[in-house]
């Protein structure tokens, strides 16, 4: 059934209309959320588009334009002319209709992102440490929006949609491998982090797994092509992933789908060990450190890790078998169009990386299957921060919500 939207209001009216939305979860209205996913795909569209791709009656999508454009949601483009008729006038996302901010609390640092509407980064920030405590990750948060909002217009400031957690699950069970005092990272399992920061904002928090979280900054906005059904795999500290079905995340009943880092693959020694095990950036970290080589710049200097030698190559060649029988194994549950793999790394390194899992699908049986194409992600090292900022975005404004945890 069609739904209209009636009303104006002022400019107030339209700041306040970011943060309840059009009704009480906050969400905007479906079909309004269906106009936004459209041009934000396409980039920009007439209405005569968008009545042609929705199916809603011209009048329908007139109102919700129209509405958009009152809340500053969208802008009006320049007049397309045809031969016939009057000018088609497209629309597109306006970068300043709403921000939205995205934490990422990881094993070795943490990160704190500001985006426009568009997705682009405003503001970030980034804190490194041997390993993560509550306490501190809270004093980050809020120094770190203190920061990012004092240089925000008072208009800009209250378009703040949400902010999004992007964070390991369980944190607290990583003491052992993130070679962390037990004791601090047990207070995880005691702190509502979610809470602590909602406490600080007058905008929705959410919560949702870091790797999840990156798979969906991809799905958002990265570049990789039309694919609406694809595996994603994440390497960080530890290798993760998610699962985008149908063009929407898929997180599953807790939220846990896709947690590729759990997947059984062979390792080194060729018996069964997880994907965590063999394809992190901390088991190069681990052979680096075996040899006296200080890696603390693995964390610090993602975009060029300098020249690192034979641990490397080894590194790449262990965690590239691992990720083939990952992917191979994956899709013989589900018929992906493609593997997405990014990470916290530099671009040559992961471009080595997916050539050499390509190589090494080649070389596992693979009958009966149809295998995907093997691509590089396209969002970068900053995935899980942006993908944390994606979930106000996708929850409130995007058809296709992703399955995350939300505070009262």
């Amino acid at each position: 059934m069609e739904t209209g939207i009636t009303g104006h209001g002022s400019p107030e009216a339209a700041e306040s209309r970011i943060h309840r939305g059009t009704n009480q979860s906050g969400m905007r209205d479906h079909n309004e959320r269906l106009v936004l996913s459209l041009v934000r795909r396409h980039g920009s569209l007439a209405k005569s588009d968008i009545a042609r791709m929705t199916g809603l009656s011209a009048q329908t999508v007139s109102v919700i334009m129209r509405e958009l454009e009152v809340d500053k949601l969208l802008v009006r483009q320049a007049p397309l002319r045809g031969k016939i008729g009057q000018p088609s006038i497209p629309m597109a996302l306006n970068p300043d209709g709403a921000y939205f901010i995205g934490l990422k609390i990881g094993r070795r640092s943490a990160e704190l992102v500001l985006i426009d509407f568009l997705g682009n980064v405003r503001s970030m920030l980034q804190h490194s440490y041997r390993y993560p405590a509550p306490r501190e990750t809270v004093e980050f948060v809020t120094s770190g929006m203190k920061t990012m909002r004092g240089e925000l217009t008072p208009a800009q400031d209250k378009r703040i949609a949400g902010l999004g957690i992007a964070m390991p699950f369980e944190l607290w069970n990583w003491a052992d491998t993130a070679g962390a005092p037990r004791d601090v990272m047990d207070e995880w399992r005691h702190r509502d982090i979610r809470a602590d920061i909602q406490a600080q904002c007058e905008f929705p928090v959410y919560l949702q797994n870091d790797a999840t979280s990156a798979c969906g900054a991809e799905l958002v906005f990265g570049k990789a092509g039309a694919a609406r059904d694809f595996v994603y795999f994440y390497i960080g500290a530890f290798a993760g992933g998610g699962i985008v079905l149908n063009g929407h995340l898929f997180g599953g009943p807790t939220g846990n789908a896709g947690a590729l880092g759990s997947m059984p693959v062979p390792g080194p020694d060729g018996k069964p060990t997880q994907l965590i095990d063999v394809a992190s950036i901390a088991m190069l970290e681990k052979a680096l450190n075996a040899r006296g080589v200080e890696a603390s710049h693995l964390w610090t200097s993602p975009e060029d890790w300098g020249e690192i030698g034979v641990e490397l190559d080894d590194w790449i060649a262990c965690a590239s078998q691992a990720l083939a029988y990952a992917i191979v194994a994956a899709s013989s549950v589900i018929d992906f169009e493609a593997a997405v793999i990014d990470g916290w790394m530099p671009k040559a390194v992961r471009r080595r990386l997916v050539d050499a899992v390509v190589e090494a699908i080649g070389n596992i049986d693979g009958e009966g299957l149809n295998l995907p194409a093997v691509r590089e992600g396209t969002v970068g090292i900053h995935a899980r921060a942006l993908g944390g900022a994606s979930l106000p975005l996708s929850e409130r404004f995007l058809i296709g919500s992703t399955t995350i945890s939300r505070s009262a």
